[in-house]
């Protein structure tokens, strides 16, 4: 909201100011009118213009880089220092005031201006009318001048009997009624009563009335060509200070603007240089406002052995894997890297580019009283320290028992007939979150990590139609990854970190009657070909802002092929036409969803989203999961 007001108030500014410095002074009158009225409309829309500049810069980066002396300081500390987060929700109640203000004004303003259309209505309607060429002359009692509204000439009704009424007035009134002034003033008091505190409109109005004049002017001056009576019978009326609210006043303004451009001549060179000034005008606001570089890093590699410093996030980064092994396999394009080292040993780039992610710190977050009254009440999915809660079980509890607790929505492809809800809660007790949540963020929780990077293109099995067509190919490519040994295999990056970063470290227990599988192992000593089938996570491994590039948010909307959630929960294709790709902060695919006849399902996320939902809540901190298959 800032930002609009801040850009369309600096564009009715410029194009104002412009005009009244360039374009008043000269006789183009009809251009002017229109130079006002849509400079009002490109200033409003201003705001909400985006074009996108791709910048390249170039990122060198040394292939053995000199690491600074690590700085000594606690990991807690720092923690603390950029974590700081406010543990008491407090409700703002300054935004809601100050909305309930404008509304109140705004209505106020609206009312107004309702109240004036209605009682010239209601003059209309009371009153004589007599058919006056192009218009309709409404008689009135009260001593008047001549005043116009849309298609309505108002005079004074003894005048009009007596003949008093000057032939140029009726002619001067008549150009208000022919070229329609009314419209443009009704539009400045509706832009007027909508933004009340922007006093620009006020100006504005004030600059189109005068144009208004200078229209009727020139063409009385064109048809009786008499200047001077012309001007003396402005000045005799003009002493007459009567303005009517919405209406075209015929003193409106006889100042010394009007008399001398009366009289004025304007070269049509000068005219139309004029004219094409207001070009570099509009384009230079559009820079400013519209344009957006986006910047795209290009690594350029460097033998030159530059020391690189070291940033509070590299110093969190050494803290959370300190004394951890790092197995690690880069078999991307043009990479073929093999790392077998202590995390010490890594070089700074090295950390930079495969270590990036670094859990928040898990705050304590207090169980709503509503919501716990509907747990102990309602057939809610609820887990307890990682294990399924009946009602009678968490009827044992207080709510002051348990110091944090998470949620997420359940897709329905996802639901099951013994947790068919739409949501499950997971609680966790004091003992509990002090355990195993509290300082989860000061130390990665095993003494070895495995991480495997692959280009896309080493997929096995990459569409479910593809599977079907070439069955005989595809089950001869699998049946070779299988019988490859556990240090061996290499699956796609999405599938392998999804599920490896979800199921570490837990216990997985397995029923499937129909085929005969029952297990109870852990994550790592289970068989490849069961946590294919078997564990097929919707967890997603977060690894910061990830934006579609604009060919791949095109292929979203197309919804014969593309499933596609925002913010966890279900939408129209059609909605992303209504949308910038750069509202969305990051997206994650899962390929064959399971219950679709289309080839993708995609979830998007706002950054308010992903910052408020997901962040620091990615891994499973259960220990044991059964899955059981009827």
């Amino acid at each position: 909201m800032i930002d609009f007001l801040l850009k369309s108030t600096i564009s009715l500014i410029v194009f104002l100011g412009f005009y009244h410095l360039v374009l008043e002074r000269e006789k183009m009158h009809h251009f002017n009118r229109l130079y006002l009225l849509i400079s009002i409309l490109i200033s409003l829309a201003i705001p909400f213009i985006t074009f996108e500049y791709i910048k390249i810069i170039p990122v060198v980066e040394n292939i053995q880089p000199e690491n600074n002396n690590f700085i000594s300081k606690s990991s807690e500390e720092l923690i603390f220092n950029e974590n700081k987060i406010q543990t008491e929700d407090t409700i703002n109640y300054i935004p809601y005031l100050i909305w309930m203000a404008y509304v109140s004004v705004t209505l106020l303003l609206l009312v107004r201006l309702g109240k004036n259309y209605l009682q010239l209505l209601t003059k209309i309607k009371s009153n004589s009318n007599i058919k006056y060429k192009n218009a309709n002359l409404v008689l009135m009692e009260e001593k008047i001048l001549p005043h116009t509204f849309l298609n309505t000439i108002f005079v004074n009704s003894e005048d009009y009997k007596n003949s008093t009424i000057e032939e140029e007035l009726f002619a001067h009134e008549l150009v208000h009624v022919t070229q329609k002034h009314t419209l443009d003033i009704l539009f400045l008091e509706l832009l007027k009563a909508i933004f009340w505190f922007n006093p620009l409109f006020i100006f504005y109005k004030k600059a189109i009335q005068l144009n208004h004049e200078f229209l009727a002017d020139e063409e009385i001056v064109k048809t009786y060509d008499n200047v001077p009576f012309y001007q003396n019978l402005l000045l005799q009326k003009g002493n007459d200070n009567q303005t009517v609210y919405l209406a075209s006043n015929l003193n409106y303004l006889v100042t010394k603007k009007r008399l001398l451009m009366m009289t004025k001549k304007t070269s049509q060179k000068l005219a139309v240089l004029k004219k094409i000034a207001v070009v570099p005008i509009l384009a230079g606001l559009i820079y400013f406002f519209c344009v957006q570089v986006v910047a795209q890093e290009k690594k350029v590699y460097s033998k030159s052995n530059v020391k690189i410093s070291e940033t509070d996030k590299d110093r969190l980064r050494d803290a959370y894997y300190l004394n951890v092994r790092i197995l690690l396999k880069d078999l991307r394009k043009n990479k073929n890297i093999s790392i077998n080292k202590m995390y010490e040993e890594l070089s700074l780039q090295q950390k930079r580019e495969y270590l990036n992610w670094i859990p928040n710190k898990i705050v304590e977050k207090e169980l709503p009283l509503s919501l716990f009254e509907q747990m102990k009440t309602k057939n809610l999915a609820v887990w307890i320290n990682g294990k399924v809660s009946s009602k009678q079980e968490i009827n044992q509890y207080k709510r002051t028992d348990f110091k944090y607790y998470t949620f997420s929505f359940v897709h329905k492809n996802a639901r099951s007939k013994r947790f068919p809800q739409e949501y499950q809660y997971s609680l966790y007790t004091k003992k509990y979150f002090d355990t195993y949540l509290k300082n989860s963020h000061l130390h990665y929780s095993n003494d070895t990590c495995k991480m495997v990077f692959s280009d896309n293109s080493n997929k096995v099995l990459k569409k479910k139609n593809s599977y079907k067509k070439n069955t005989a190919k595809a089950k001869k490519e699998y049946s070779i990854h299988l019988n490859l040994n556990k240090e061996e295999f290499v699956e796609d990056k999405k599938t392998k970190q999804k599920r490896d970063f979800a199921y570490e470290d837990i216990m997985i227990t397995i029923i499937d009657k129909d085929n005969n599988v029952n297990v109870t192992k852990k994550y790592k000593d289970l068989d490849l070909k069961i946590k294919q089938r078997y564990l097929k996570t919707h967890m997603f491994y977060l690894v910061g802002k990830r934006i579609p590039n604009q060919e791949l948010f095109e292929k979203f909307k197309n919804e014969k092929k593309y499933l596609i959630f925002i913010n966890d929960r279900r939408v129209e294709n059609a909605v992303l036409s209504k949308m910038k790709r750069t509202n969305i902060y990051y997206y994650a695919e899962m390929v064959n969803p399971p219950t679709s006849t289309r080839d993708n399902l995609y979830f998007l996320y706002t950054k308010e989203f992903y910052e408020s939902q997901l962040t620091g809540q990615l891994k499973n901190r259960t220990k044991k999961i059964e899955l059981k298959y009827q």
